[in-house]
């Protein structure tokens, strides 16, 4: 009987090999993860001759911060990020809005013909018509070179709308009879019941809607033309592909080609820099969206 009790202890801890291995893959995984952005940050730290030719490894090598200094002083940046943090804001707030007025009445069991609807929503969200009708819609109907090119495309989510009335599924429906019992309408349902309990899933998806819209820059060289209206990764973009350097330039003097070369290294570590300013805001805000990233997918996928 202790022999099999032992046993039964044994097999519940686990194994400590078995432990030091998931440990081990663990921190691996975490490693390959982070190392990239970490590499990114030591080179935009280090001298422009050290960062061009990738001597870094560890640690910075000639602590170098003229990289920020300038695109600090870059006026395109900072226009770049107002840009972006406009379209972040007003597409998060669209993008809820759509979602959960869309999810509570599909979600609503007497709505008429809710299961045809919610087939019928299948069908965009798997097949579009394509990058150049988009574009000649966006031209007949006057959006493009403008804000509202982006805005409009990006208020809407099927995949968040569907993942939102799964999260709506969720709740108990009692709360729904409730409210209706008091004379609240659908609308104060939605807004003083629903939504006050759906917090986890309005996190996800305002999370996955400012991370793509940060990180999104297609559609913005598609339909905006004027650098003054573009966001941020446009702006990274061109210091990372089409780079600005002006090399068709009469060289004479031995120091004017040494001024040229030493410009050029700037400009090449300069690229390092651009990732990390344009990168660490979302990189400081996910860790206080995560609980509710977790809760809200976990959330969503179950129904009673």
């Amino acid at each position: 009987m202790n022999f099999a009790g032992t046993h039964r202890n044994s097999i519940r801890e686990g194994s400590r090999i078995a432990d030091g291995a998931i440990y081990a893959a663990a921190l691996l995984i975490a490693f390959v993860t982070l190392y990239p952005m970490y590499y990114v940050l030591i080179l935009s730290l280090s001298a422009p001759e050290y960062a061009s030719t990738m001597q870094v490894y560890w640690l910075p090598k000639g602590f170098y911060l003229g990289g920020y200094q300038k695109i600090f002083g870059d006026i395109r940046l900072w226009t770049s990020y107002r840009n972006t943090i406009f379209y972040a804001l007003c597409e998060t707030v669209g993008m809820l809005f759509t979602c959960s007025t869309f999810a509570y009445a599909l979600s609503y069991k007497k709505l008429r013909c809710r299961k045809l609807v919610n087939a019928f929503l299948l069908i965009p969200m798997y097949f579009s018509g394509g990058v150049i009708p988009l574009f000649l819609q966006m031209m007949r109907m006057g959006l493009y070179n403008t804000v509202w090119a982006l805005i409009l495309p990006g208020a809407y989510s099927i995949w968040n709308i569907i993942l939102m009335k799964a999260y709506f599924g969720t709740i108990s429906e009692a709360l729904r009879e409730s409210a209706r019992i008091d004379g609240a309408n659908h609308f104060q349902t939605l807004l003083y019941v629903i939504l006050p309990v759906a917090k986890p899933i309005i996190a996800v998806i305002a999370l996955y809607t400012i991370v793509g819209v940060w990180n999104s820059w297609f559609n913005a060289a598609l339909y905006l033309a004027d650098q003054n209206i573009q966001p941020l990764q446009l702006y990274l973009r061109r210091v990372l592909v089409t780079s600005e350097i002006d090399l068709v330039v009469d060289l004479t003097t031995a120091e004017e080609i040494r001024a040229a070369q030493a410009n050029l290294l700037s400009d090449s570590q300069l690229k390092y820099t651009v990732i990390i300013v344009a990168s660490l805001p979302m990189l400081l805000a996910y860790p206080f969206f995560q609980k509710y990233f977790v809760k809200g997918v976990m959330l969503g996928s179950l129904k009673e």
